[in-house]
């Protein structure tokens, strides 16, 4: 099962490209090429473009060959010298014969490291080399690395301010400038904490204020109905029959007798069934 992954592996590996470009022919001509050269054969892709009805429904072409085929084939090597530069076929011609690049194949966080290591200078002419170094050379990371490294230590403010404006900002930003641009990112803050306080109050207030309206019209309609005021003395409630008293005062045990006319069902003690 080992030797089944190997074998996987390595085939996966051969397919990944070590370089890969594309682009449009020089005129006239304005056919699309794809070049792309892997660890076992190079690719060539053309896309034909043409108005002609002809080349209407044309498929792209496409050519493999080994690495030595490559390097035997001076066709194909001239068409890509034509399309694509000289330069770009010597780079070529070097991956074939075994010359490769690893530093373009490492990953992102070890290369920012070999990179921290670098003048500034010799940056801007690494993120010349490729796209990818460009992105890299551009990235925040780096550029953080770069404050980081630069300053003793960075204050939680600088470091909030760098996610607004961004490290490369702080980075070419003299001392005083950013004591400035903190000083006014404090003072926005602050503005922006009173105002909530200011409505955080006047919502207070319009709070208290709907109360006040309401415990006066509900005085104002109890007022209007007497019959159901309570009367706050011990004592009956006004206008209802009952007897707060009455009620305290019921003892265990004692059976009141019920009232004149009263439809109780329930025999008292004594009381002949």
């Amino acid at each position: 099962m080992s030797k089944k992954r190997k074998e996987k592996k390595r085939k996966e590996e051969e397919k990944y490209p070590l370089f890969e470009i594309s682009g449009r022919a020089p005129p006239p001509s304005k056919n699309f090429y794809h070049f792309a050269v892997t660890k076992s054969e190079v690719i060539w892709r053309c896309w034909k473009i043409s108005l002609r009805t002809v080349d209407k429904h044309s498929r792209p072409a496409q050519l493999k060959e080994s690495h030595q085929d490559f390097l035997d084939d001076s066709g194909l090597q001239s068409e890509v010298g034509m399309v694509f530069g000289h330069q770009i076929l010597q780079y070529t011609k070097a991956l074939c014969q075994g010359h490769y690049d690893y530093l373009e194949h490492l990953s992102d966080s070890l290369l920012l490291r070999i990179i921290n290591y670098l003048e500034l200078e010799d940056v801007g002419q690494l993120g010349r080399t490729s796209r990818r170094f460009r992105q890299l050379c551009g990235s925040e990371e780096f550029w953080e690395q770069a404050v980081r490294q630069r300053c003793n230590t960075v204050s939680a403010e600088v470091a909030s301010l760098a996610f607004e404006v961004g490290w490369r900002s702080i980075f070419f930003t003299s001392k005083l400038q950013l004591q400035k641009l903190i000083s006014r990112r404090r003072l926005r803050t602050e503005e922006q904490e009173e105002g909530q306080v200011s409505d955080l109050e006047a919502k207070t207030e319009e709070y208290l204020d709907e109360s006040s309206v309401l415990n006066q019209t509900i005085g104002s309609e109890m007022e209007s109905q007497p019959g159901i005021i309570c009367n706050l003395s011990p004592g009956r409630v006004t206008g209802t029959e009952f007897d707060a008293n009455s009620y305290c005062d019921v003892k265990p045990g004692c059976n009141p007798e019920p009232e004149a006319g009263s439809d109780s069902s329930m025999p008292m003690p004594g009381q002949p069934l």
